[in-house]
């Protein structure tokens, strides 16, 4: 197998790679005929039509991680012209486009270039002669899928992109290959068509676990469908305003900015539809089994297991979706703080930070927004306390933390690490023996020129509760990415709800399931019972805030906070805040909990949409730039 991939990847080297970004003439004709004369080439080339997948865990490059208001790196560390960090700083331009995911540049990955590819896999998977039709069948259904999901994801970025239906002959016009932006609808309504197509022959679900596990199945399908048509319902491409003069050559309207409620309509059956072939296939929400622990834990740790493995276990039930070409390596090792004195400085980098406001988005305890509950002194929530032995299972007993730290939900405690933290795991797994974080200057985590959180928090989520740092080495338990979770498909079904029929039980149904797992009561009687604006569930308006900051809070730091605010039309708000964390200089409790402001971002109206290279729109004189660009 080795000789042929390494045959392979010569053969396609200057098929696949050579290329221009929306070249969609094939060449090297001879090539291509060659490669589906047998079934391993064949499968080799589908491989690397799944290989095209954007690089997730690119924690420096990827945007959803640095490109964002949802970590802030440690600038000691982080190269600062990495394109995704340049993204948040408000450099974005025109001339190199920073993760230019249309032309393939600057931390991005040609998606017209994989597009294309799925084009000629699905032009010639017919013709391998050593293969059974039903395999061939399913085959040319995961190409077309990767084809509706590489559409989307440059819409996501660009609204109207050229579709690619079809690779022209090699016959074609200059003319024929200039290409045009299609409009929003038609966009949206391709992609959901070929998905539909591609559902219809992908299986039920992966059985030979062994050798298919991250390969597509009707359930991530109808999964992506889902997420397709609530963006495409949501405040950015529907009815927005903003946009009503954007239109393409020949002056074609690239937006409809007649907001359509129907869209919500249609996005709510999509949702269901998902959600119940998710789990015909044996999806569901993950719960931790404390057998799984060498010692009894108690009601908090299982929850905050439950929480944590919901991301980091591999092929846990509740992932519909996972990239096993990404692991989460560099991730973790970002997000980890110091935890020993003698820590290798090598390898725990840790300098991922959390900003205040993200920290601030976790509900108290009681499952309301900080700033509402009845029962939490929000006025003071920057002064300082003392944690005690009651706290152990969150914060070091004994120890000086901010009132901020208390009180607070368990996807808090299992989400985030900060000074005085509990950080289970570590090989211990024992709620009578464990490690804390502590953060001032010259403390354990913040003793080293550029290994510290520069907010003083850190993404705990993301680090495998197995993953050990010891005082002699870091031992990563390393996880594929998970790019759809059950709880994000239950979130943008009872999203579309609320904005298609309103609060109601069928509504509040599917964010409770997510927040009962987290420890939490139901919406209604969290609000009821604590918040100060206890009717807020009882309308659209209110409840779709609510179902927002759920969104915000269950999938932190897993790269929807960055799509969200932009679909919501929320980041102008959201991202024009400025970037906050602790004194991280302080030696003193009373030094350390101050607020410093390190960023303040800038996050203008053309941002919503990537802007296309300057030297493409040259190239392409039928393409038109971005609003604001």
């Amino acid at each position: 197998m080795k000789h042929i991939k390494i045959w392979l990847a010569a053969l396609l080297g200057p098929f696949l790679f050579s290329c221009h970004y929306l070249d969609i003439v094939p060449d090297n004709i001879a090539t291509i005929d060659n490669v589906f004369r047998m079934r391993n080439t064949a499968e080799q080339y589908l491989f690397t039509i799944y290989s095209y997948q954007p690089k997730y865990t690119d924690a420096y490059n990827y945007p959803t991680f640095l490109g964002g208001d949802e970590l802030w790196a440690n600038e000691f560390t982080v190269n600062l012209v990495k394109p995704a960090w340049q993204i948040a700083k408000g450099f974005q331009n025109v001339v190199e486009p920073y993760s230019n995911y249309w032309g393939g540049a600057n931390g991005g990955r040609g998606m017209f270039v994989a597009i294309r590819d799925c084009n000629t896999f699905l032009d010639n998977i017919g013709k391998v002669p050593d293969m059974d039709d039903y395999e061939k069948v399913r085959w040319a259904a995961e190409a077309k899928f990767l084809k509706a999901f590489y559409h989307f994801y440059l819409f996501r970025m660009y609204g109207p992109i050229p579709l690619i239906r079809k690779n022209l002959p090699i016959t074609s016009t200059t003319a024929e290959v200039k290409v045009k932006q299609e409009p929003v609808d038609t966009c949206v309504a391709y992609i959901a068509q070929l998905l539909d197509e591609a559902a219809a022959d992908l299986p039920d679900r992966i059985t030979a676990e062994a050798t298919e596990m991250g390969r597509v199945t009707k359930s991530v399908a109808l999964a992506v469908k889902a997420q397709l048509l609530v963006t495409a319902a949501s405040p950015l491409f529907n009815g927005n305003g903003d946009y009503a003069t954007y239109t393409g050559k020949g002056g074609v309207k690239l937006f409809n900015s007649t907001y359509e409620p129907a869209k919500w309509t249609v996005a709510a059956e999509a949702c269901k539809a998902a959600i119940e072939e998710a789990e015909r296939g044996g999806h569901r929400l993950y719960y931790f089994n404390p057998a799984f622990l060498p010692f009894p834990a108690s009601p908090e740790t299982i929850t905050e297991m439950s929480i944590r493995n919901a991301v980091c276990e591999k092929w846990n039930p509740e992932v519909i979706w996972t990239s096993t070409g990404n692991r989460a390596t560099t991730l973790q090792l970002e997000s980890l703080p110091r935890l020993y004195s003698s820590d290798k400085q090598s390898t725990t980098l840790a300098s991922f930070g959390v900003p205040l406001k993200v920290v601030e988005q976790y509900y108290t305890r009681n499952g309301v927004p900080i700033s509402e509950d009845k029962t939490w002194n929000y006025n003071a929530r920057y002064a300082t306390r003392t944690a005690t032995t009651a706290d152990a299972l969150r914060l070091k007993p004994n120890y000086v933390t901010a009132n901020l730290n208390f009180n607070r939900e368990t996807r808090y405690y299992a989400g985030l690490g900060f000074d005085g933290s509990r950080w289970f795991g570590q090989g211990r797994f024992n709620d009578a023996d464990n490690v804390y974080v502590e953060a001032k200057l010259g403390q354990i985590a913040n003793n080293h020129a550029w290994a510290f959180s520069i907010t003083g928090y850190w993404p705990k989520k993301l680090v495998n509760p197995q993953t050990v740092s010891s005082a002699t080495e870091i031992t990563v338990q390393n996880y594929p990415w998970p790019l759809m979770r059950l709880a994000d498909l239950y979130l943008l079904y009872a999203e579309a709800l609320n904005e298609s029929q309103g609060p109601g039980v069928e509504t509040f149904k599917w964010i409770d399931l997510v927040r009962a797992r987290a420890g939490l009561k139901g919406v209604a009687e969290s609000w009821a019972q604590f918040s100060i604006n206890a009717g807020a569930p009882n309308t659209k308006e209110g409840l779709r805030k609510i179902i927002h900051q759920e969104r915000l809070i269950e999938l932190a730091f897993e790269g929807s906070r960055f799509w969200d605010l932009r679909r919501w039309k929320e980041a102008e708000r959201v991202m024009n805040e400025p970037i906050t964390g602790w004194n991280y200089f302080g030696k003193t409790a009373d030094a350390y909990y101050q607020v410093k402001y390190l960023y303040t971002q800038t996050f203008r109206k053309r941002d919503y949409l990537w802007p296309v290279k300057e030297e493409d729109l040259i190239e392409n004189n039928q393409l038109v730039q971005s609003p604001g660009w």
